[in-house]
């Protein structure tokens, strides 16, 4: 890590190759000021789901909430032609329960549960290594939703100015009243 002037900058060398360069000069205004790389390894901006809801969920393949992915997908293709998208984030902070290459994770994600929303490259949710925007979303987003992560497939809600609004612990399902009816109220915004 490179300090500059106060502010902090990270080097990281993903599985891909792709060099990626975190950190600013300002404070991040939305989750839309970060880039991470997809699970292929290409760049994929967050400022691509400008003007979309947005679920960010970190998955785990062996975890016994696993089969919230099926309803993350039934949910995303419900309401995804109404602006609404999520995006999965494969981490192994809990119980080494996503040990897997982010190919692994993929093809696991595609022919188990026929996810077709998008994955990002595995990513650290919690601790000395934690990702830029998870760093930031659970310190810095919003006070009412700060606070570390416990467990694989908690949730963040994040509206059409891509600020975070809500947080759903992994206990949650995708497809409950709760959050469905929170999903419903930003799509009706």
């Amino acid at each position: 890590m490179t300090t500059v002037a106060g502010n902090a900058f990270r080097t990281l060398l993903t599985a891909g190759g792709i060099l990626v360069v975190v950190g600013s000069m300002f404070a991040a205004a939305s989750i839309y000021d970060f880039t991470l790389p997809s699970i292929d390894g290409k760049p994929m901006p967050l400022s691509s789901y400008k003007g979309k809801v947005v679920l960010m969920v970190n998955v785990a393949s062996k975890c016994g909430y696993t089969p919230q992915y099926s309803a993350l997908e039934a949910i995303y293709t419900k309401y995804k032609d109404r602006g609404f998208v999520v995006l999965g984030f494969p981490a192994n902070n809990f119980g080494a329960q996503e040990p897997g290459t982010n190919e692994e994770i993929k093809t696991f994600c595609s022919t188990k549960y026929q996810v077709t929303f998008p994955l990002y490259a595995k990513v650290s949710v919690k601790g000395e290594d934690t990702t830029p925007l998870y760093q930031y979303v659970t310190r810095e987003a919003n006070p009412a939703v700060a606070g570390e992560i416990k467990w694989n497939f908690t949730k963040f809600l994040v509206d059409r100015s891509g600020k975070v609004v809500q947080r759903f612990e992994p206990a949650v399902k995708p497809d409950s009243p709760e959050l469905t009816g929170a999903i419903e109220k930003l799509l009706g915004q």
